[in-house]
């Protein structure tokens, strides 16, 4: 028993480490595949709006702007909004990107991608989002779409990037949580006047697009 106990523990493919060797082919795959796209942008929201949603049609046409402007689109590669962008980067003829997830409730990567990536640990995914785009397009959407916002201006907030665009699309649905971040988190000297330049509100496709031209002829 005792000896059956031993070979258990002493057995590396029953370790926490063996993870690493998962987590490093994923950062491999990632890195070789996302490396050869170009300049990108990564697009947010949430997976349950659905075709014929006004944010889904903004997310379509504004993907489809990008790709005609040479960037890349990439995703998370499931429905709603990430099937919107890959859907406008498809109709453009534009390489769409979709970096899917391995979660419990089963995410079907959405039938517009040309690449598409499997990650089955989320700060691997987030490292891809991050390291390939130009730009971040935030839409409407939940927790998940609100951890990469606030990830993104923390990495740009600490310099532990440079400063890129953060563009949030939809000022109604956007202006409640800027409203508190300036009356409560600015009020309460939890992050200075400044940092409030990190991320832009805009309500159209032409806008946001016109955000990311402006910053980078001026780089």
């Amino acid at each position: 028993m005792n000896k059956k106990k031993n070979n258990k523990k002493n057995d590396f493919t029953n370790e926490e480490t063996w993870r690493i060797f998962r987590i490093m082919g994923e950062f491999v795959d990632g890195f070789e595949v996302l490396s050869k796209a170009g300049k990108a942008v990564s697009i947010f929201g949430s997976a349950r709006l659905s075709p014929g949603d006004k944010y889904y049609n903004v997310a379509v046409h504004l993907s489809y702007l990008l790709a005609k402007a040479g960037y890349a689109v990439i995703t998370g590669g499931g429905g709603g909004i990430m099937e919107a962008g890959n859907r406008g980067a498809k109709k453009a003829g534009g390489h769409s990107i979709g970096l899917n997830i391995q979660i419990p409730m089963e995410q079907r990567p959405n039938k517009y991608i040309d690449t598409l990536l499997d990650f089955h640990y989320f700060f691997v995914r987030k490292v891809m989002f991050v390291k390939y785009a130009k730009a971040f397009i935030i839409f409407p959407g939940g927790y998940g779409t609100m951890d990469e916002l606030f990830e993104s201006m923390t990495l740009v907030q600490t310099r532990r990037i440079g400063k890129f665009p953060i563009v949030l699309v939809g000022k109604h649905y956007w202006r409640g949580l800027i409203d508190w971040i300036k009356s409560t988190v600015l009020d309460r000297g939890c992050i200075d006047k400044s940092d409030l330049k990190i991320f832009n509100l805009v309500d159209t496709p032409e806008e946001a697009v016109s955000v990311i031209k402006k910053f980078y002829s001026k780089a």
